[in-house]
This record gives structure tokens, sequence and C-alpha cells, in this order.
């Protein structure tokens, strides 16, 4: 793997895996346009870690604020138990999915339809709240519960865990901001275990050296377009919509069948 490639494919994951526009979708895409063969476990492992890094960055004030107690400890109680249907879909699914259903066909079918959803679940977004408390100590257990099992879907490629969370916690009556930001903090754990895991994967494989250097590359682009992203879009949804990434989905959708043709 060349730099140029890790770079392009580490700018890509951070951006695409925090907007809500599938980076299945796109890291198929990339590859597939440019001639690029797999970039591997140990690669995915590193951007894995680089976009972890970027939510923790990105959301180190409401991590400490949970430390310290200045956001309720119920919300930290919830961001836990949330966890767990992705955790354990994961666990028992992960494996017959990426074997089963990682196919261009299903990323483009399931980027259209999610994006079809998460329309409809943005023209019911609440406003957003003016004043009080973080609106994320009102979010409650159905809500962070919905969200939660709509992470697990996210497994399937062409889902978008940030876009299939969100569009649950608007459902849910969240906010746009609110569930964006409810959605990455959720992430953080289950990025953190994909993380470690593929870390595992590759330690107990063993690492090349010589290809190290890409992969830090990789590592570096990923946390700064994920942080970049993540800081993005919450502030976008406090004023906007998610219809321009609906759009974004229904033409990527359409480019990958094309690329089938």
């Amino acid at each position: 793997m060349t730099y140029l490639q890790a770079v392009v494919l580490g700018l890509v994951q951070g951006l695409t895996e925090f907007l809500p526009v599938s980076s299945s979708g796109h890291l198929l895409l990339v590859p597939h346009v440019f001639g690029w063969i797999d970039q591997g476990l140990a690669f995915d492992a590193m951007i894995h870690l680089g976009t972890l890094g970027a939510l923790v960055a990105c959301f180190r004030q409401e991590l400490v604020a949970l430390v310290q107690g200045s956001l309720s400890r119920r919300l930290a109680l919830m961001l836990i138990v949330a966890t767990v249907p992705a955790g354990v879909a994961g666990l028992l699914f992960a494996g017959s999915i990426e074997r089963n259903l990682r196919a261009p066909l299903v990323v483009a079918m399931s980027t259209a339809v999610w994006g079809l959803v998460m329309w409809g679940a943005d023209r019911r977004a609440s406003p957003m709240p003016l004043g009080g408390d973080d609106p994320l100590d009102g979010v409650t257990w159905r809500q962070a519960l919905t969200i939660g099992f709509a992470q697990a879907l996210a497994l399937v490629p062409g889902t978008s865990r940030s876009g299939i969370t969100i569009s649950a916690g608007l459902l849910g009556g969240l906010d746009r901001a609110t569930a964006a930001r409810f959605a990455f903090l959720l992430g953080i754990p289950i990025t953190a275990a994909a993380a470690g895991l593929k870390t595992l994967q590759i330690l107990g494989a063993g690492l090349d050296a010589a290809g190290l250097g890409p992969m830090l590359a990789g590592l570096a682009a990923a946390f700064a377009s994920g942080w970049f992203a993540a800081w993005f879009l919450v502030r976008y949804l406090k004023r906007r919509s998610l219809l321009p990434f609906v759009l974004y989905r229904l033409a990527l959708a359409a480019l990958i069948l094309a690329t089938l043709a």
C-alpha cells in the first residue's frame, strides 16, 4: 500500500464513518475506481483506531462531564446499556454478514433504503430546545434503547452507523443535534471494541513493519477527517436538515449500481 492510497482511504473512512452517508459504500467504490487491491485487516484496524481517537477528541468535554457528574450518571448508564444490542449482534452475526452481505448490490440497496428512512425521520425531527440544561440529560430510556437497537442494524453494509442511529433518535422524538451527539457518544464503546478486536487479530498474525508507515498515515488521516466530520455534523444539524445527505446517498447508490452494469 502506498502513502497516497493510505491517506485517501483514511480520509474517506473518517469522513464517511461520521457523516450519515455509508462508509462501506465509499470504501467499496473508491478502490474500485482506482483499481486498488484490498487494504487488508491491519489497515482496517489502524483506521478504526483513528476514528476512535477522533470521537474521543471531539466529545472530550461530554466525556469529562460524564466522569465528573456534570452530565447525569443516568446518561452514562444508558450509553452502556444501549451498546449491548450492537455488541451481541456483532458477536453472533458479524462473521456471517461479512461473508454473505458485503456485496456491491447489498451496499447499494441498503444505502438507498436507509437513506429514504433517514429522510422520513428528518421530517419528524423535534425543534432544538432553547436554554436550560444540556439536552443530552433529557434523553429517555426508551429513546436510548431505540437508538441502541438501531445501531445493531449498522452491521449490514451500506446502512451507515451514524445515519441509522441519528434516524432512530429523530423518530424517537429528539432534535437533530442531540440525536447526533447521543449517536456519536454511543459509537465510542462499539468503535473501541471493533478497533481492539482487529488489533488483537493483527498482533496474533504478526505486523509487517514495512507497511507501518502508510498505516500510520492512514490512521492520522482518519483521525483528522473523522474529528472534522463529527464536529461539522453536530453544528450543521443545529440549524439544517439531513436532506442533502439523503440526496447524496441516493446518488451514491445509483453510482454503485452503475459500476455493476
